[in-house]
């Protein structure tokens, strides 16, 4: 009872705030099979290694019963106790509990959004551009110079971080198409992801443009927003993939969804990283040619109501990603947030306060002298 009463009190300030820990998800729920080492850490700080000491024979303890207990040897047990309760908190703590702290309905106006980004290798050419055309600045390595990529996940950064109740998801796509992100309102989240992006992520030797826009409408199907938006953002033609652009338009307009396309650069010679000079390890570029289709992107584009846009420097970029914020129309959806709260930090500080009193009273209260 003692163990229980003492364990209630330290832990009354954390279960003053309600059902958050009968709410509480475990992440490593096995960690509390370690709870059956209690009993033996209680017995042995009470009846163990601590109650050796030298003994003296005498000829009657009666005198002895009788005498009057001070309060150190009324404490004697309470080392063992402490351990016992240090070690259920620490327990509790490895086993990760996590807490839903709200879980809000938002009732927003909003539209949901799939960004469907180039990572072919063509999207390593330069893509030049003063600082004053950037969102936001980018930390490059000394000497090498933006991409197209670059410059692409900037844009797209800033178009997340200017979007305050829309979903928004990416696709990801070179020989195949893959999801980066469903439609979400995780913008933080989203951002980092788009800012880890390489061109070594996936398979970058082709451009499968059929099989993004298909992928990205099959994340837009069962969405219940009654505005569907895509964004293409590419720099080549469709040259793989199983879904023809002409099916995924079909798709697209099967199931509502307003298609914006940009198109990165013209299909003029740019400049592409080769290497470095071996001596000084300066950045060497060539030039080279990549081709585009601005007729297939402006076909997506007509087919499904949205608008083309060609973009040849990243201001042209940036400027195309407002025109088409200031295009996007509204619409109401629910949606549901959830805020997570990890609480293992609330078990380990009262486990080392703990093990610091009973080291405290061992050391200057309840020590022992043979």
């Amino acid at each position: 009872m003692t163990l229980l009463a003492l364990a209630a009190a330290l832990a009354h300030p954390w279960i003053a705030r309600g059902m958050l820990w009968f709410e509480a998800e475990w992440r490593h729920p096995y960690a509390l099979i370690a709870l059956v080492v209690v009993p033996l850490v209680w017995w042995w700080g009470t009846f163990g290694q601590d109650r050796r000491r030298p003994r003296m024979r005498i000829g009657t303890a009666v005198p002895l019963r009788h005498a009057p207990r001070g309060w150190r040897v009324r404490l004697r047990d309470l080392p063992g106790v402490l351990r016992a309760v240090a070690v259920v908190f620490f327990v509790l703590a490895l086993a990760r509990p996590v807490s839903v702290l709200s879980d809000q309905s938002i009732d927003e106006q909003g539209i949901d959004i799939v960004v469907v980004m180039d990572l072919s290798g063509s999207m390593q050419a330069v893509l030049d551009a003063d600082p004053e055309d950037l969102p936001k600045k980018m930390k490059l390595p000394k000497n090498r110079r933006l991409t197209r990529l670059d410059t692409a996940k900037l844009v797209v950064q800033d178009f997340i971080s200017r979007r305050k109740t829309d979903r928004i998801g990416v696709i990801v796509f070179g020989k195949r198409a893959y999801i980066l992100s469903p439609p979400t309102l995780d913008y933080q989240l989203l951002s980092k992801l788009v800012s880890g992006l390489g061109l070594s992520v996936i398979d970058g030797s082709k451009t499968a443009i059929g099989d993004a826009l298909g992928t990205a409408v099959a994340r837009l199907r069962r969405s219940d927003a009654l505005s569907k938006v895509i964004i293409m953002l590419t720099d080549g033609d469709n040259n793989a993939g199983r879904v023809s652009p002409e099916y995924a338009i079909e798709l697209a307009n099967t199931v509502g969804c307003k298609t914006y396309t940009i198109q990165i650069g013209d299909g003029a010679e740019v400049e592409v990283l080769q290497g470095h000079d071996p001596l000084f390890g300066n950045p060497q570029y060539v030039r080279r040619r990549y081709p585009t289709n601005p007729e297939l992107l402006q076909r997506i584009a007509s087919k499904t109501g949205g608008e083309a846009f060609i973009a040849t420097d990243a201001k042209a970029l940036s400027e195309s990603m407002h025109s088409i914020l200031n295009h996007l129309e509204k619409t109401r959806f629910e949606a549901s947030m959830a805020h997570h709260e990890d609480l293992f930090a609330l078990l380990l500080i009262p486990g080392v306060f703990l093990i610091g009193l009973d080291a405290l009273l061992r050391a200057l209260f309840l020590r022992r002298f043979p």
